[in-house]
């Protein structure tokens, strides 16, 4: 068997061999012990000539991890382990930036605060919810659960409240996969849900999307190895803003049905999309652990989701939420379960479909004038084809507009920018001019 650190070694642990994959694959060895302090890494060019990749590619990867102050060195004295711990952060969030007022900024795809409900009377209801102050680690507020299970897609054995859509990802895979996991999740997909899976050192396979939802051949291609789970948005894509059709819904269902893989469900758009919530819950419950977040309807700083699932799967996410905060704060779920209720609070809501939908509209008309034509949709965002990432966001830029790089949200990268359109108004056809100029780039 190679010895840990040697050039064979490491062939035999890395799987993904893009200079991402490598630097993520070795942070997690170093944090699971298997390399330890002042082990030397082998010389750059032997090990990308191992695993077959280019020594740049070997070269960016230990830059990461310099970055992280877990390796030192460079040049002939060669690189070592000099940390056990890694300062995690997450890759493709902390390359957003804050623009400043003379930008366009259509990097951030949120809620438009304007279009959020008021929260004055809802808090005030909040601070007498029962039993408030109690270290009880409660799941959910009854008066919450009352409040959504009527519009939940299936009829789920329990629920639970959480610090929001995130939030619950991150807490239901550390709470049931180990760095090295196989997770199956749709390409593209969102970029923080790459970070939280990078963060666990999953190796991650890419199931391809078309305009109805992942499809089946490539979910079951991605079956093969055995996924510990699959991790979809069953009814708004966030990126590509396409809605999974209720056939793809029963195809996929289809490939998953009779396998041990777990099925996560991530509703984070949820009722800004005019179609109505879905999910494999009502044929796979023991599989499926469905999450809504609330934080573009209600308002982000009630940091609030809720998930459903099997008693069984609920109390193991419990158990693991234990050892942190433990529950959700009865003050936040009361005032959420006073909106949920509320008809002007669900007057707001459908107020800010329609404009969010308007909006996207414009600017999808205004570049298809340009002979850009887009899938129709509904949401946040254009997911734009462009010859050139790089020369589209300098293209942009110089017009006092930020846009996202489509690498960000994709596993297999291709050429696309995401365009924002959930606080853009008025200004349609200057940004879709802009476009269509960056669109043009060469390669």
């Amino acid at each position: 068997m190679a010895e840990p650190g040697s050039v064979g070694w490491f062939a035999e642990h890395l799987n993904d061999r893009t200079k991402r994959g490598i630097a993520v694959e070795t942070s997690a060895l170093i944090r699971a012990g298997s390399l330890t302090m002042g082990t030397k890494l082998p010389p750059v060019r032997d090990l990308a000539f191992a695993l077959g990749v280019s020594p740049a590619t070997i070269s960016d990867a230990w830059s990461e991890l310099r970055k992280q102050k877990i390796i030192t060195g460079r040049g002939r004295n060669g690189s070592w382990v000099s940390g056990d711990h890694i300062a995690a952060r997450p890759f493709r969030l902390a390359q957003s930036g804050d623009y400043g007022e003379h930008v366009l900024d259509l990097s951030k795809a949120g809620p438009d605060p304007a279009l959020l409900p008021p929260l004055v009377e809802a808090l005030r209801h909040g601070a007498s919810a029962a039993n408030l102050n109690s270290y009880e680690r409660i799941r959910i507020l009854p008066e919450l659960r009352d409040a959504v299970q009527g519009s939940w897609p299936y009829r789920p054995e329990a629920f639970l409240a959480t610090s929001g859509g995130y939030n619950a990802v991150y807490t239901v895979l550390h709470a049931f996969f180990v760095p090295g996991s196989h997770i199956a999740i749709e390409d593209p997909t969102a970029l923080r849900l790459l970070d939280i899976l990078e963060d666990l050192g999953a190796r991650i396979l890419p199931v391809k999307s078309d305009r109805d939802g992942p499809l089946p051949a490539s979910l079951a291609a991605a079956m093969a190895h055995k996924p510990a789970a699959f991790l979809f948005q069953p009814r708004l894509h966030s990126v590509t803003c396409q809605t999974v059709s209720q056939q793809r819904i029963g195809e996929l269902a289809n490939v998953l049905e009779g396998s041990d893989t777990l099925i996560i469900e991530d509703d984070g758009i949820a009722d800004i999309a005019t179609s109505p919530a879905t999910s494999l819950g009502g044929v796979l419950p023991d599989q499926v652990i469905h999450i809504r977040s609330f934080s573009k309807t209600l308002g982000p700083d009630l940091r609030l989701a809720i998930l459903s699932s099997s008693t069984k799967l609920v109390d193991q996410i419990q158990s693991f939420r234990s050892f942190g905060a433990g529950w959700t704060s009865r003050i936040l779920q009361s005032a959420a379960a006073w909106l949920l209720n509320d008809a002007d609070t669900l007057g707001s809501i459908d107020k800010a479909r329609k404009v969010y939908r308007q909006r996207r509209t414009e600017l999808s008309e205004a570049l298809a004038k340009r002979g850009i034509p887009l899938p129709d949709g509904e949401g946040f965002c254009l997911w734009v084809p462009v010859q050139s990432e790089q020369f589209a966001l300098i293209t942009l830029a110089a017009r006092g507009i930020a846009v996202q790089p489509g690498s960000k949200f994709l596993i297999n990268p291709t050429h696309h920018i995401r365009v924002s359109t959930s606080t853009l108004e008025n200004r349609y056809d200057e940004v879709a001019d802009a476009i269509t100029v960056a669109i043009g780039g060469a390669t």
